[in-house]
């Protein structure tokens, strides 16, 4: 860049199982001596290429890094079956940010990132690196790994089966400049997802889920819910979670522009609890109690003084399906 000394950023490399993650911290030190936020945003699209072209020398060369307008492709698809999810990504930005009226922010600088490998074992290799070293965690089809330059990853599979993980994990994207509960971060992307790449199977899926949710949801593991911890969850917790997020949002979305004031105010640190007494007139333990036909007593409220129990940790970058 004009003004500057190259970045080597060979030299800013490090490995983990065979994969490069770039010091994006030194990134953005050398990027700090660029005046224009055009230059800076040129700079930092350049760095993305250059970071994803040493990832496809680790993947194999079969793979190829393909672009558009607004988003980056590693992959090796066939090159009409890249156009058209290059083409998916485009387009699904725009409707995420059209549904999420309002909330969606994205980000100014970098394109959309979507790295996808061959097989599972390739993608949980690369993707243990964002875990704790000791825990079980759920299984994952995709991820949005919103660390340094945020990126999509997900396996290779047909494009119908990348399409709701693009959908989910995009939502996501837009919304990672606000605070959410993790309840409410997944009950959007659940809901967006559904609407654009759902369809009916998706609907009944979810209405097979009622009794299950009654049988499994009590005053103890709700606050489970409410911290997060539940959608690590190895057993049927994780799916339980994902849906009841969904209910919760789908019914609170009905009246946009208060929910709208709702998600702007809410804070992962009392589950949203505050800004919804503020903004919706309501408690959200009465909520899940109506919801799972439960008689309500105070214990199904959230409770963060409840959560320091917990080995808690923010999953709101990953996306499991049950």
């Amino acid at each position: 860049m004009e003004g500057l000394a190259d970045f080597q950023l060979v030299q800013h490399l490090d490995y983990y199982e065979g994969f490069p993650l770039l010091r994006w911290s030194e990134v953005e030190i050398w990027l700090s001596g660029l005046e224009s936020p055009a230059a800076q945003a040129a700079a930092w699209e350049a760095m993305e290429r250059g970071w994803l072209q040493h990832f496809r020398e680790a993947l194999g060369p079969q793979f190829l890094l393909r672009e558009s307008k607004t988003a980056m492709l590693l992959s090796s698809m066939e090159a009409g079956v890249a156009a058209a999810t290059l083409s998916y990504m485009e387009r699904t930005l725009q409707r995420v940010a059209s549904i999420l009226n309002g909330l969606a922010q994205i980000p100014p600088w970098g394109k959309d990132i979507l790295i996808v490998f061959d097989d599972a074992e390739s993608y949980y290799r690369y993707v243990s690196h964002y875990y704790p070293d000791a825990g079980e965690f759920a299984f994952s089809s995709g991820m949005y790994i919103d660390r340094d330059s945020a990126h999509f990853v997900s396996v290779k599979t047909d494009l119908g089966a990348i399409e709701p993980v693009i959908a989910h994990e995009m939502t996501h994207a837009c919304l990672a400049h606000l605070p959410l509960p993790l309840w409410l971060n997944e009950g959007l992307a659940v809901n967006v997802e559904n609407r654009i790449a759902g369809g009916s199977a998706a609907q009944l899926r979810a209405r097979a889920l009622n009794n299950r949710h009654k049988g499994f949801w009590g005053p103890e593991v709700i606050q489970e819910f409410w911290s997060g911890e539940s959608f690590g969850r190895t057993d049927d917790g994780s799916m339980l979670s994902y849906d009841l997020a969904r209910l919760i949002v789908a019914q609170f979305a009905k009246d946009w522009h208060t929910f709208t004031g709702f998600v702007l105010q809410a804070d992962a640190k009392d589950a949203g609890e505050v800004a919804a007494q503020e903004h919706l007139h309501v408690n959200l333990g009465a909520v899940v109690c109506a919801l799972l036909e439960k008689d309500f007593s105070s214990q199904w409220a959230p409770n963060p003084p409840r959560w320091l129990g917990q080995a808690s940790k923010d999953r709101s970058s990953q996306n499991s399906y049950g």
